[in-house]
Formats: C-alpha cells, sequence, structure tokens
C-alpha cells in the first residue's frame, strides 16, 4: 500500500492536533493526538512542561482551525509523554495500532506541526527498531530515554507529539525526536533522515496510568551506570549503587559491568535504561555482568524496584 496516499492522510489528520504553549519567556509549538472522545489528547512532555511548570497556557488547535485552551492531566519526564485535556466531547479519535508488529523497512508517515506548519504529512520508512535514544531539553525537565523507532520520515522542531502512521492508518509511534546537521557536523538545523519515536504499546500504557491516576510508576534497579565501550566489556558499567536498592540486595557492586538482563544485549548506559523500563516494579530479572579483571561471567537475579 502507498503510505502517503490521501486516503490515510485524510482519516488521520483530524485526530492529530497543533498544541502551542505560552509562558512569559516561551512560545513553542508540537503536536498531539487525540485517543479519547471526552477530550484526551497524548503528547510528549517536553512539548508542554515548560507551561505546566510555569502556570503558562497551552492551546490546541483541531484540524478546522478551532482553538481551545488544555489543561494538564499528567506528566512523565522519565519517558517524556503526557496527557492533556479540552473541554469538547465527540472528538475524532486516533486508531491506535501494535508497533510490536513493525518491521524494519515498513512505510510510516509523520504528521504533525514541523515549524508550526499545522497537519504537515511526510513519508518514509521505519529504518530501526529498539533504537534507544536519550531525550532532554533546554526549557523542559524531560530526562528520559525512549526505545525508539528510528525514521527516515522528515521529523523537525513542532512534529513533537504527532503522529507516525502505518499502512493501516493505525497510529504506531509518537514522533519525539530527530537528529540534526548541527548535532552532526556544525550544519543548520533540520532534517536528515534520522527521526525518533515512541512506540505506541508503552505509551499507551504511560497514557493510561496517567488518566487514571495522574502519575507513573517505574522500574527501578537503583544503581547508576555509564556506557563502557572498550571493545572487550561493552556494557553498562555501574558507577553508584543505591544503599540497600534493588542491585545492592542482589549484590551488584560499582565497578560490575552488566552485560546482559534475561535475553537483552545491554551494551550501554542507554540500553540498560530502556530495559528496565519496559519492566514493572516487583519484576525479577537476571542480570549477567563482568566483576574486577575476572574472564568468567557472573549472574544475579534482582528483584526490580519502584522509583
Amino acid at each position: 500500500m502507498d503510505v502517503g496516499g490521501g486516503g490515510i492522510s485524510k482519516s488521520v489528520s483530524p485526530a492529530v492536533v497543533s498544541i502551542q504553549e505560552h509562558t512569559s519567556e516561551l512560545d513553542a509549538v508540537g503536536a498531539g493526538i487525540v485517543i479519547q472522545r471526552a477530550g484526551y489528547i497524548l503528547t510528549n512532555n517536553h512539548v508542554i512542561s515548560d507551561a505546566a511548570t510555569n502556570r503558562g497556557d497551552i492551546w490546541v488547535t483541531f484540524g478546522d482551525k478551532s482553538r481551545l485552551t488544555a489543561k494538564v492531566v499528567g506528566r512523565d519526564p522519565k519517558t517524556d509523554l503526557a496527557v492533556i485535556k479540552v473541554e469538547r466531547s465527540k472528538l475524532t479519535v486516533a486508531a491506535l495500532g501494535d508497533s510490536a508488529k513493525l518491521a524494519v523497512g515498513d512505510p510510516v508517515i509523520a504528521i504533525g506541526s514541523p515549524l508550526g506548519l499545522r497537519g504537515t504529512v511526510t513519508t518514509g520508512i521505519v529504518s530501526a527498531l529498539d533504537r534507544p535514544v536519550p531525550v532532554s531539553g533546554e526549557g523542559s525537565d524531560t530526562d528520559a530515554v525512549i526505545d525508539a523507532i528510528q525514521t527516515d520520515a522528515a521529523i523537525n522542531p513542532g512534529n513533537s507529539g504527532g503522529a507516525l502512521v502505518d499502512a493501516t492508518g493505525a497510529v504506531v509511534g509518537i514522533n519525539t525526536a530527530a537528529v540534526s546537521p548541527s548535532v552532526l557536523q556544525g550544519g543548520a538545523n533540520g532534517s536528515v533522515g534520522l527521526g525518533f519515536a515512541i512506540p505506541i504499546n508503552g505509551a499507551r500504557t504511560i497514557a493510561e496510568e496517567l488518566i487514571h491516576t495522574g502519575k507513573v510508576r517505574h522500574a527501578s534497579i537503583g544503581l547508576q551506570a555509564k556506557s563502557s565501550t572498550t571493545g572487550l566489556r561493552d556494557g553498562a558499567y555501574v558507577v553508584q549503587v543505591v544503599p540497600e536498592g534493588p542491585a545492592d540486595q542482589a549484590g551488584l557492586k560499582a565497578g560490575d559491568v552488566i552485560t546482559l538482563i534475561d535475553t537483552t544485549l545491554i551494551d550501554s548506559r542507554e540500553q540498560l535504561a530502556v530495559t528496565v523500563q519496559d519492566h514493572r516494579p516487583g519484576d525479577k530479572v537476571k542480570v549477567r555482568f563482568y566483576r574486577d579483571n575476572s574472564a568468567k561471567q557472573s549472574a544475579v537475579n534482582v528483584t526490580l524496584g519502584s522509583d
């Protein structure tokens, strides 16, 4: 199917809104996705966090150009997700797909408000899956590592919070970040075909928690780590263990290099973060690691705590 077809765009675009946050120091534009007819909209935390923390205004503009104020229902800086609500019922709701069924090479489209241009549609493919990507932003309290869908569909500032849609018209990701030439080689900002989206399966769960409780409980392993890339023992190097925390109680120590959690290869601090994040508090995981100069890998069982 031609993912750039007008039928898909026409059916999905009414459920994708433009979001503007306004404070005394900032005006910024992003996007969001209507997930419930009662007015609930899913977006990125960094799209609305400045207004949320500095008593600013959040405005939502719909496809028919109508504009309403929104209030924050809940937000989660650790996953860069948030839910806002407008006082309007019977909204067009996006169909949410299954991001676990995506494969590299699948066609996708990105819908959002890049550079403030509402309702913009760009096309591409899934370039990679399970890409650990750190996300933070100036003026935002977001401090996340997302287990991202990578796409070459053009994503620019203003696309954040918008929809990544598959060939059936279902939302499979929340567009969140992009790499620009200024990051790569000192060039001007813009798309270089490296965009990242939060998989909808995890985003859906977070959204439901935010709607029901206003907050999210995350699994915690109870340590701080950095990436170890010596070539011999690539993994997550444990810098500090939280006293009496899950890692400490299991016997992990500073200096250990974690290389595997259950069957997931841990080759960086970011991969450790997203792997733990994929679990729930109370889950038990097997952690394999190297200690000191031993050539033999050790293993311990860790019961994850809560942040």
